[in-house]
């Protein structure tokens, strides 16, 4: 099996200061399935943006399937499903925002193809949610335009899917069902999904990367000690990216004071 994405000595930031990450390097191999996790600023969406070719790295490289980022039908070959943000009223339906996936094929101000139109409805019925292609994504749970965003990055027929915090709006029970239907896409796709949420790195996840500014870890596992020095509070033992208990920090002898995770087992911001 080859390599799906290659980052070698990777250093990257933005116009000013220090660099966000610092000497990264990572192989995700084809149909993998990684969760890169880490802390709010420790730089995981930084690095999407490097692999999708939105940022210039100050140092090292990226390569896709080999090929330099910068190649536009590398970048065609990536979709990328952003984090869920509340937004106002905008007059725009299920079936609008999946035919956008489509738009990296022929590029801006066109008219969609019935060849368009056929993949968008093709995916929003693989995605389960056809039935609300003419419905404004305003009205939709956070669950449901998750999965028109995931069909909006499919229709495009990307060899790699990149999320942003994909469960972050989401409750326990969609998020399980999400990570199911990331677990059947994984078939035919190699995913990379980013979240500072240990907690809910799912079982079908198969590596596990954890990022602070440097690569901190890569595996199939990870070790207490890793995600101890990530996020700054020490952890017992983790499977598979699991938690199994956080021990809170002790500020002195009888008192505890608050780690980064809530009482839920969720970061805070």
């Amino acid at each position: 099996m080859n390599p799906a994405i290659e980052i070698r000595d990777l250093s990257v930031g933005y116009r000013t200061g220090k660099p966000v990450l610092n000497n990264i390097n990572l192989t995700v191999m084809q149909n993998d399935f990684i969760a890169i996790i880490g802390p709010n600023g420790g730089g995981k969406t930084t690095l999407l943006k490097a692999i999708l070719g939105l940022i210039k790295p100050w140092k090292g490289k990226i390569t896709i399937e080999g090929h330099p980022v910068a190649s536009k039908a590398v970048r065609a070959g990536m979709g990328y499903v952003p984090q869920l943000i509340p937004g106002k009223l905008f007059p725009v339906t299920v079936m609008d925002v999946v035919l956008m996936g489509r738009l990296g094929n022929s590029g801006l101000f066109r008219h969609f193809s019935a060849a368009d139109r056929s993949a968008a409805e093709k995916n929003l019925r693989r995605l389960g949610v056809d039935h609300l292609s003419n419905v404004n994504m305003y009205y939709l749970s956070g669950g449901q335009k998750q999965r028109v965003l995931i069909a909006r990055a499919l229709a495009g027929e990307p060899d790699i899917l990149l999320l942003d915090e994909p469960v972050a709006s989401v409750d326990h029970e969609t998020q399980e069902s999400f990570f199911n239907l990331l677990a059947q896409l994984n078939d035919s796709i190699t995913i990379v999904l980013v979240t500072h949420d240990v907690g809910s790195v799912s079982a079908h996840v198969k590596n596990i990367a954890c990022i602070n500014r440097t690569l901190i870890s890569h595996g199939e596992t990870l070790s207490a000690d890793a995600v101890s020095r990530a996020y700054g509070c020490p952890f017992e033992l983790i499977s598979h990216g699991v938690p199994h208990r956080i021990i809170g920090q002790k500020h002195q002898e009888g008192s505890s004071i608050e780690n980064n995770f809530n009482g839920n087992g969720k970061t805070s911001d």
